[in-house]
């Protein structure tokens, strides 16, 4: 699990690097912007499944699930937050990035330990 947030860190890095040579510091801004939206809400699932993997008599699938419903609201609000703080916006950066930061997460399946 924190293996795929690592990716995800480092597409978002290698995101704003290209969006910063493109459009520069709004398209930086608005990439970390949607990787903070991305990776932090994962980041928190991922400690509470951790914590809750080593807990007996406690519903794993009930956590998951749970855990999902609250990364989810949490990553909509971020992305709320973030658009509302930041007029100037660059919203394919914005959008390219996010999209980038969430499907680098599946890369972990794929590679091997």
């Amino acid at each position: 699990m924190f293996k795929a947030i690592h990716l995800q860190l480092g597409a978002a890095v290698i995101t704003a690097i290209g969006a910063g040579t493109i459009v520069g510091t709004r398209g930086v801004v608005s990439v970390g912007l949607a990787a903070l939206a991305g990776i932090l809400p994962n980041l928190f699932f991922a400690i509470r499944l951790t914590m809750m993997a080593n807990r007996p008599g406690a519903s794993y699938a009930a956590n998951f699930f749970i855990g999902e419903f609250l990364k989810i609201g949490a990553t909509i609000g971020l992305l709320a937050i973030a658009i509302k703080g930041y007029p100037e916006m660059h919203w394919p950066s914005l959008l390219i990035g996010f999209a980038i930061v969430l499907h680098a997460g599946f890369i972990a399946f794929w590679k091997k330990p």
